[in-house]
């Protein structure tokens, strides 16, 4: 089965309920990721493979309240960045001894 990811608006009040929405979606069965998106922070996308989409509507809108399925669909596949080739920089090591004033730092002795 190829992977699917389901978006789901869920109305939350509180912080005890967002936390139960979100155990709720991690406890269905193929389910990889779910994580809150949105402006609001009030839907939940869940990733997997074999996710019945109406179950879990149907548990988050017994257990947290009103529930809304918004979309169904396959996985966004990320394309694979050329990397630019590596820069190395030799840093000299003597010039942190100046701490930025235009003379070098001296310290003086004096003996007794």
């Amino acid at each position: 089965m190829e992977k699917q990811k389901i978006v789901v608006k869920v109305i939350m009040n509180g912080d005890k309920k967002t936390r139960k929405a979100l155990k709720i979606a991690v406890s269905i069965s193929g389910v990889e990721s779910a994580s809150f998106v949105g402006s609001d922070k009030d839907q939940i996308a869940v990733t997997g493979a074999g996710i019945d989409s109406v179950q879990l509507t149907t548990l988050l809108r017994k257990k947290v309240g009103y529930t809304e399925l918004v979309s169904v669909g396959p996985v966004e596949q990320k394309k694979p960045e050329s990397k630019p080739a590596e820069v190395k920089v030799q840093v000299d090591p003597y010039q942190y001894y100046y701490y930025g004033y235009d003379r070098p730092y001296y310290s003086y002795v004096y003996q007794y």
